[in-house]
């Protein structure tokens, strides 16, 4: 279960390592659903997350289920080794070889891979660059432009959106006819 709440936290909410690290189950909101980035721990102090400042993550369903069923009296955070000290970053890797070796993935224990996996799956689905910069807590837009890889999948459906401007009749039913005999009043001058 802890190994199911570790990948959701990063593939799911965008969460750094030192944050997760740091997540404490007041950071987790179950009501409204969303979780407090608050602090980040780096080199074992405790202190606010990389860009300075807090955020807000709302929970997708599965993170939220395994949240619920992770809950624990073992401490304040929400993350703990079997023998009840707080999780630290070998602990985390340790745990996601783990997982890819089940998988049957390519040994790697990198975390940051599931917040780039945030990230791309957001810019598949359609969500707004700007969004998917203030979810993953990036102080500059740039970064996140480099976190948003496509899929070859999403660069076709993007090209899908241009031949639905005929299919509309925007740009009438032959574009190529257009071009030989100048535009029409459907024609958008840019």
């Amino acid at each position: 279960m802890r190994s199911l709440v570790l990948v959701l936290l990063g593939g799911d909410a965008g969460l750094r390592m030192g944050e997760i690290l740091a997540l404490r189950w007041c950071d987790v909101d179950f009501r409204r659903r969303q979780i407090v980035v608050q602090q980040s721990v780096w080199q074992g102090i405790v202190d606010v997350p990389k860009s300075g400042k807090g955020r807000v993550v709302p929970m997708t369903d599965a993170l939220g289920a395994a949240l619920q069923r992770a809950r624990h009296l073992r401490g304040e955070r929400v993350l703990y080794r079997d023998n009840g000290t707080p999780i630290v970053h070998a602990t985390v890797r340790a745990w996601l070889e783990a997982c890819e070796r089940r998988a049957g993935l390519e040994v790697q224990g990198c975390l940051h891979k599931l917040r780039h996996t945030f990230c791309s799956h957001l810019a598949m689905r359609g969500a707004p660059a700007k969004a998917i910069q203030e979810l993953a807590g990036h102080e500059n837009l740039m970064t996140t432009l480099r976190y948003m890889h496509l899929s070859p999948a999403a660069r076709k459906s993007a090209i899908a959106l241009l031949n639905e401007r005929v299919e509309e009749g925007e740009l009438g039913t032959d574009f190529g006819e257009m071009l030989e005999t100048g535009p029409k009043s459907t024609l958008r001058s840019v």
